[in-house]
């Protein structure tokens, strides 16, 4: 399986970091190539909406508070609710055939939060599967430190013929990404508990993210075996095509 690491470039356009993750997704669901993962430490600071909040009266207020805060607005890939992230973070991607369509969606949710779960323990989190009280972009599967914080979202889009599992890991920042994640959810008129916003130097002061970026390419090789590799051209072309349907106008 192929490996794509590393950001576009230094404050590279995040419509179409996230744009990546869709053009991935095409070329598998067209049978143009199979599974392939990408994993990269965003180049800038970005809230990632879902399709639904697009709809809620709040979101041209909560993408001007974001803009606000120095954080750029995408609509993202997959599904879920709002999501925030810093350069300290991590973002997989994760693209597959499929088939039977919808199946595997489930096995796919408890082996990738099992898999992150086992990295963040090694680091001496007491890293747990499930939501925790007032989390943003809740989830059976998110992964947690002590039931009490959030440490890892993960969601999923699928398309006939193939799937795309992203996983968000917030590794630093936390207190950037407690007031926005707030006011955002607050003007989106969603549930949110900003003790709920946590981060895995918060619970392993010691970790380096590199070395946690190691240890998980280690993970999904030791499952997977990948092959390093560029993103194909062909790939960045798709992704330029689609990066206005992640992008947020001025207006909203």
């Amino acid at each position: 399986m192929e490996l794509y690491r590393g950001a576009l470039g230094v404050d590279s356009d995040q419509a179409l970091e996230v744009a990546v993750a869709h053009a991935m997704l095409r070329r598998v669901s067209h049978g143009e190539t199979g599974a392939g993962v990408r994993i990269y430490r965003p180049s800038g600071r970005v809230v990632a909406f879902g399709r639904r909040d697009t709809l809620l009266p709040g979101f041209p207020d909560a993408v001007r508070a974001v803009r606000e805060a120095g954080f750029t607005p995408v609509v993202r890939a997959p599904g879920g609710r709002a999501v925030a992230y810093t350069e300290r973070s991590l973002v997989v991607d994760h693209v597959g055939p499929d088939p039977g369509y919808l199946s595997g969606m489930e096995d796919r949710f408890t082996g990738y939060a099992e898999l992150w779960a086992d990295v963040l323990r090694k680091h001496g989190v007491e890293a747990q599967i499930g939501a925790v009280p007032g989390e943003y972009c809740p989830g059976a599967h998110s992964v947690n430190a002590r039931g009490r914080v959030k440490l890892v979202g993960t969601a999923q889009r699928l398309v006939r013929g193939a799937w795309l599992f992203s996983a968000v890991v917030i590794f630093d920042d936390t207190e950037v990404l407690r007031p926005l994640l707030t006011e955002v959810y607050r003007l989106l008129d969603l549930p949110f508990d900003d003790d709920s916003v946590g981060s895995v130097v918060d619970e392993s002061p010691g970790l380096e993210l590199a070395d946690l970026e190691s240890e998980v390419i280690t993970a999904y090789d030791d499952r997977y075996g990948l092959e390093p590799a560029q993103l194909p051209e062909t790939l960045l072309t798709r992704a330029g095509d689609l990066a206005p349907d992640h992008r947020v106008g001025t207006g909203r």
